[in-house]
């Protein structure tokens, strides 16, 4: 008898302890675990994640970081369309393949029969409210679980991390999850020791895109590349953000350098043809000190371009300080780290890549600036 309620004991406690730590869902017969989303919404979700779909801007960008592209099982068409300006796409172009989850794009909702019809075990989506997150895991009956990039193209977003390291444990990619966000603070950490105690130089940074491509006159009062490098963001004054300025506080403010965003650049290249004696009486423009970078604002930020620009500015900024850095090269290790692939070749066709801008002949050169 002892040996029977020794036994029973044993088993007891065996079967309590293995329903520790997960729920068990009626319907599917799995196993779930429960987690906050970055909406505040709690969200059970299964233990084990094989197949996944995410949609918004930025969303399917996180899970390529998180090398868990194997796992989606559809795209937005919009990602299946167009590779241009988005890494994520151009290293992993057979997720053009998948099957289509709705038109994608910022404020449209994935197709919920499509959902339905793929099966995956999350939804992963961005830039929606509690409402419609709720109003999709409804309908389609799957979990949905929202991500969020907090402010745009900052190098010390702790929102952004939390979203990297959520979606890392759904995945069970938690030490993935933990490199990306290690690697993003250790790229901030050097780009801030090179540059400090610098004499600040006066910079600007033109064609910022901002629901759509602009011109030399669309800006950012805090252009995070700028402040991590210690350059003196002339249009500061603005406040932070995007702001369309007059073309004429130029010469008011007189900038030492000139940054185009690449992907405005055929905008100012058209504008300089129509107006050169306003371009060529700048400062900038005088000295040869117009130079080229590449976009990083394509369906919401693309952290390893941001981070690339933010080594070729430093790099033209302050030469001595980056004296063993090449920035197509520093542009290739980011991108091999976060999106498996050295892709800034590629990235330089599309835009022009790094490189002193030609405004006359329309051309960009890549040139490595040198110590005086």
């Amino acid at each position: 008898m002892r040996k029977l309620l020794a036994l029973f004991l044993v088993f007891l406690v065996v079967a309590v302890s293995g329903c520790m730590g997960s729920t068990q869902t009626a319907e599917a017969g799995k196993d779930t675990v429960t987690v906050t989303d970055a909406l505040g919404r709690t969200v059970e979700v299964p233990a084990k994640v094989t197949k996944v779909v995410a949609a918004g801007p930025g969303a399917l960008r996180l899970l390529v970081y998180l090398n868990a592209s194997d796992m989606v099982v559809g795209v937005e068409d919009f990602e299946k369309r167009y590779s241009f300006g988005r890494p994520y796409i151009i290293a992993h172009p057979e997720l053009k393949d998948l099957p289509s989850i709705g038109p994608g794009g910022p404020g449209k909702l994935p197709d919920f029969e499509a959902l339905i019809n793929l099966k995956p075990d999350v939804i992963f989506l961005t830039y929606v409210d509690e409402k419609t997150a709720d109003e999709i895991e409804e309908k389609t009956g799957i979990p949905v679980v929202v991500l969020s990039y907090g402010r745009l193209a900052t190098f010390e977003d702790e929102e952004l991390f939390r979203s990297i390291e959520l979606a890392g444990k759904i995945l069970g990619k938690e030490k993935r999850a933990g490199e990306v966000v290690e690697f993003i603070k250790s790229v901030q950490a050097d780009l801030v020791k090179r540059t400090e105690g610098v004499e600040p130089k006066r910079a600007y940074v033109g064609g910022i895109g901002y629901k759509g491509a602009h011109g030399i006159e669309s800006t950012d009062g805090s252009y995070p590349p700028f402040r991590v490098v210690h350059a003196d963001n002339v249009a500061k004054e603005l406040g932070d953000g995007h702001h369309m300025i007059d073309k004429e506080k130029l010469l008011e403010w007189e900038p030492d350098y000139i940054f185009i965003d690449e992907g405005g650049l055929k905008l100012t290249l058209d504008d300089y043809s129509k107006n050169p004696d306003f371009y060529n009486s700048l400062k900038a423009v005088k000295n040869g000190n117009v130079y080229g970078i590449l976009p990083f604002n394509f369906y919401t930020t693309n952290i390893g371009t941001a981070l690339a620009d933010a080594y070729y500015i430093g790099k033209v900024l302050y030469p001595g300080r980056f004296e063993d850095v090449d920035p197509a090269k520093k542009a290739d290790e980011i991108y091999a780290f976060l999106v498996g692939k050295p892709v800034y070749g590629e990235m330089a066709a599309q835009f022009g890549g790094f490189g002193k801008i030609d405004l006359e002949n329309g051309t960009v050169k890549y040139s490595l600036p040198t110590s005086p």
